[in-house]
């Protein structure tokens, strides 16, 4: 089968032809019918998260189980999203109730088939999506309705459950209560999605990039703000002078984290979303930690069970109830993902998403 692969450190990603394995006793065999390209891929490529190589990019998807192997309860021909970090429900974290939090899910590559010239594979967080088929333990499948547009239903496993989750589950974000998100890809959009549904007010959108404005609107803010010099002093405009209540940082850098602290108002929160790189160090003084009384946590998946809150957002996304269009910059093929990075590298559009025949 076909799939996109890297082979190093820094090298351009393309199409190979490579081997998988037969599903094993609690595995399936998924036809991938579509896969998001998220900046996680981007962080695979450059080695920020130290994976190894030859490596099969992606980790967001959907598709159609194609073949059972022994012990497993799906059916061939299920519908399913694909869940890059399945909670093995017997860890200290599973059992005090966060899976997210998973020991199991510490690996940012897992060895999985081989090239078409016999080397040994890796696969993007046990998943490798961006792939025409994919091996995965049943528990990494996570079923849903048929019927749902699959660019959209791949965003439920990664971008959508993460923005939702850190809105939900890990600020709790009330109505009425400000909101500022720094970063508008696919993630920033997702968390203003669900500000909006939570129903937050005002719902500021901040990016470097004005072209990212419409998205951004689109997606739920009620406002839209450069990232530069004067943001502080906008957001204050908005929000009585204080700052937001709760400030969203979706890009994973020590100075987009900083704005989001400057933003936000005493005893409010952040919650930093974006995955950034261990160099990349914060400093905050000692003092106004202390005197702002401000929180900032970070928001790993979404502080989500996907097992329970996957089916939750397929089935409003079934029933009209969620709208994830304005998170789906375009879809491409797989001999077009390649430049689909390169684009979402320039910060172009939200989520690129590349889609599959049936």
């Amino acid at each position: 089968m076909r799939a996109l692969v890297v082979r190093g450190r820094g090298a351009a990603p393309a199409v190979e032809e490579v081997r998988l394995p037969a599903p094993g006793p609690g595995e399936l065999r998924v036809r991938i019918r579509a896969a998001g390209i998220c900046h996680s891929d981007l962080a695979m490529v450059d080695g920020t998260l130290a994976p190894a190589y030859p490596l099969v990019l992606g980790h967001e998807a959907t598709g159609v189980v194609a073949e059972a192997g022994p012990g497993t309860r799906l059916a061939v021909g299920t519908p399913v999203v694909l869940n890059w970090a399945p909670a093995c429900r017997d860890c200290w974290h599973c059992r005090h109730g966060e899976p997210w939090l998973c020991a199991a899910n510490t690996a940012a590559s897992v060895a999985r088939g081989e090239t078409a010239t016999g080397e040994p594979l890796q696969v993007t967080l046990g998943l490798g999506a961006l792939a025409e088929e994919v091996v995965v333990p049943e528990r990494a499948a996570v079923p849903v309705p048929s019927g749902l547009p699959p660019a959209e239903a791949a965003l439920l496993g990664c971008a959508v459950l993460t923005g939702t989750g850190a809105v939900r589950n890990t600020a709790r974000v009330a109505a009425g209560e400000s909101v500022a998100v720094i970063g508008l890809g696919g993630v920033g959009l997702a968390v203003l999605t669900a500000a909006r549904r939570a129903g937050a007010s005002p719902i500021l959108a901040v990016d470097v990039v004005e072209a990212k404005r419409d998205l951004a609107l689109a997606a739920g803010a009620t406002d839209f703000l450069r990232s530069d010099d004067t943001l502080g002093k906008e957001v204050r405009a908005r929000t009585g002078g204080r700052g937001v209540d709760h400030a969203f940082e979706c890009v994973g850098r020590a100075a987009t984290i900083r704005a989001g602290w400057r933003v936000t108002r005493r005893g409010g929160a952040v919650t930093v979303v974006g995955m950034g790189g261990k160099d990349d160090l914060l400093s905050l003084s000692a003092l106004d930690i202390f005197h702002s009384a401000r929180t900032l946590r970070s928001s790993v998946y979404g502080s989500t069970d996907p097992d329970r809150e996957v089916p939750e957002l397929a089935a409003a996304l079934a029933a009209g109830d969620l709208d994830l269009a304005p998170l789906v910059s375009g879809t491409v093929s797989l001999a077009e993902a390649p430049a689909a990075l390169e684009r979402l590298a320039r910060g172009e559009g939200a989520r690129w998403v590349v889609t599959f025949p049936d």
